[in-house]
């Protein structure tokens, strides 16, 4: 096995489904941070490793990957002792890979990243109500996907819901999830916490991120 090092940043939802993967496949790996908020991704070293600058960006033995349904799939293929977090089965796999597409689409880009990007680069404290309304959509979807399953993709643990997890856990500063209307999104999310490795991998992280949202003092406008 070569030597694995994430870069990354706690804050980052992408990274925090890697290092869930990671802990789940109890592998060892160095943890580089990189600080967005200075640049250091636009130094000249990281982007010989990732010329396209984001976090996560995964390096074993040399070798450099990047986006974070990318990184935890090649994780699982390479490292795992079995493939029930990312199944070989092609349509068991094609189940997972969806819902990461789900993630990468509706959740973050469409959800959270619309949100952020603008507080992030322009310092913007009004967030409009139809942007909330893609989140409450996206929790309606994910409650449909658990409606015979009690996780994400089928009756166990994949990499599809560390995805999931990491961005839903980022999005409930916006949008609390109403546990009448998504009970078996509520359960889940529940599930997915009791982790042993949880709290350390994503828990804290998403906690870091909720506070630097709340000190921005945004407010929802119709």
């Amino acid at each position: 096995m070569g030597k694995l090092i994430l870069y990354g940043m706690d804050i980052s939802p992408p990274v925090r489904a890697c290092l869930l993967t990671l802990k789940a496949l109890n592998l060892t790996y160095e943890y580089i941070v990189v600080n967005l908020m200075t640049g250091e991704h636009l130094s000249e070293d990281f982007l010989k490793k990732n010329p396209q600058h984001t976090v996560p960006t995964l390096e074993d033995d040399g070798h450099f990957i990047w986006d974070s349904h990318a990184i935890m799939a090649y994780l699982v293929s390479k490292y795992g002792k079995d493939d029930s977090l990312y199944p070989k089965d092609l349509l068991k796999r094609a189940v997972v890979d969806q819902r990461m597409y789900f993630d990468a689409g509706v959740l973050y880009q469409d959800g959270l990243r619309s949100i952020t990007l603008p507080i992030w680069l322009r310092n913007q404290t009004q967030i409009p109500q139809h942007r909330i309304d893609v989140i409450v959509e996206g929790y309606e979807f994910l409650e449909s996907f658990l409606k015979d399953n009690k996780y994400m993709a089928g009756d166990h643990l994949t990499i599809a819901d560390f995805s999931i997890v990491s961005t839903v856990s980022s999005l409930l500063i916006f949008s609390e999830i109403d546990e009448v209307k998504f009970p078996k999104l509520s359960a889940w999310l529940k599930s997915i916490e009791s982790l042993p490795y949880y709290e350390e991998a994503n828990g804290a992280g998403a906690k870091q991120y909720t506070e630097i949202l709340k000190s921005k003092n945004c407010t929802i406008i119709p």
